[in-house]
């Protein structure tokens, strides 16, 4: 494409309209850790309670997420999408009543379990019809760069949510905090209501398949390629979830005030989201997929070897300085991001057919609850066993190498494997 094209190229309001979508679906999934101590004080939850709390999102992904990606494509992108948001709306709203104390009495733990529960259906539905309709609201030459930005939300809304949760709460207490962002996704849905057509793409509309669901899902678990796409989303969002989700726990080893791990945390969070942008910007300009994921994967690899290998323990420990190893954190982060929006091209791009893209997305987002869902607890137990997080960089080796692996072989599919 040339640079005159791609100028000419402008992402429309109504996909933004849907990545605000998005990212208010993953506000949801960052609001919690940020209130488990209120959550602790004020309802008396022990860790294993908490820990229930902060998985049963990952739980329903793990789970739900290939008939998430299924129902979107059956009832339709648009009305999935504003489906998913109201169902975020209520439970939050749910949510803030039970912290107020207006709903739950005795069974507060249980009801917000459930509650939560529902958070992680809603946020299903909301984000599995993200690409489909982003593809279909793009003009030609647009679309790379549009689903670069949709590839952003998630750790957009999670930066966001560290960010202003601890204040938020600190001021009038985690209900005010869960009605909050039940007004934030109310907010997201009128818009998408009012900017994105109501045929904008239906199920069925273009090129669907005869036989209704059960085709596409036969069509979709049967093709290679969404596989080999979910995997490698697997192997990236191990390891970034593992490496972000314990920083707060290694700086405050390392002695870091609490209030500046929050803050670092959210920045390292978000420079994802540059990362993301930027995979797009290239894919727009003609760079190939694969490459773009080897060039993620590899930083990754080396990020994370400069953040966290070291030589001895203690105070003879050899090593970056604690700057250069934040830095390098933050470029794990960054150039990591160019793997999702990558991704979730060959997703839209490689799907069996227009109909099955919100169910290999869903395939995708299961795999990718997967690896964030196991990983974490596989890092804990190597920095447990090791007595620190200097053998943490063996983890993302592994991963990228399994990464950059599975690029090699998504990069061999041939152009007529794509929809569109």
């Amino acid at each position: 494409m040339t640079s005159a094209a791609v100028a000419s190229a402008r992402v429309p309001a109504a996909a933004f309209a849907v990545v605000l979508g998005g990212v208010s679906a993953a506000l949801h999934l960052g609001k919690l850790p940020p209130a488990v101590p209120a959550l602790q004080a004020s309802l008396g939850i022990d860790l294993v309670e908490a820990g229930f709390l902060l998985s049963l999102v990952q739980v329903a992904s793990m789970s739900l997420g290939l008939m998430a990606g299924l129902a979107a494509d059956t009832i339709g992108l648009r009305r999935s999408m504003l489906t998913g948001l109201l169902v975020l709306t209520v439970a939050s709203l749910l949510g803030g009543a039970v912290g107020a104390g207006l709903l739950g009495g005795a069974f507060a733990v249980q009801w917000l379990l459930g509650l939560r529960a529902l958070e992680g259906i809603g946020f299903l539905l909301a984000v599995m019809p993200g690409p489909g309709l982003i593809r279909a609201l793009t003009p030609p030459g647009a679309d790379k760069a549009a689903l670069g930005v949709w590839g952003a939300y998630m750790p957009l809304g999670v930066a966001l949510a560290l960010l202003f949760g601890p204040a938020l709460i600190a001021w009038g207490g985690w209900a005010d905090w869960w009605w909050t962002l039940s007004a934030v996704s109310a907010t997201a849905a009128l818009w998408l209501w009012l900017a994105v057509p109501a045929d904008a793409f239906r199920a069925g509309a273009a090129g669907g398949m005869a036989g209704g669901w059960p085709s596409r899902l036969r069509a979709t678990i049967g093709a290679r390629a969404p596989w080999m796409i979910a995997l490698t989303f697997a192997v990236y969002s191990a390891q970034w979830m593992a490496v972000i989700g314990f920083l707060p726990a290694i700086y405050a080893g390392a002695g870091v005030p609490a209030g500046w791990s929050a803050v670092l945390t959210a920045m390292a969070a978000a420079m994802n989201i540059i990362g993301n942008v930027a995979g797009g910007r290239w894919l727009q300009r003609g760079v190939a997929p694969e490459r773009l994921l080897h060039w993620g994967f590899l930083a990754m690899a080396l990020g994370g070897f400069a953040a966290f290998a070291q030589m001895g323990q203690g105070a003879d420990a050899l090593g970056l300085p604690p700057a250069l190893r934040y830095a390098a954190v933050c470029v794990f982060s960054l150039c990591g991001g160019m793997v999702p929006a990558t991704l979730f091209l060959l997703g839209v791009r490689l799907a069996p057919g227009p109909s099955t893209v919100s169910t290999t997305v869903g395939l995708m987002q299961q795999a990718s609850s997967l690896g964030q869902f196991l990983a974490p607890p596989a890092v804990a137990w190597v920095a447990l066993r090791a007595g620190g997080w200097h053998w943490t960089w063996t983890a993302t080796l592994a991963c990228s190498l399994a990464g950059m692996a599975l690029a090699l072989r998504l990069g061999k599919i041939r152009p007529s494997a794509e929809v569109g």
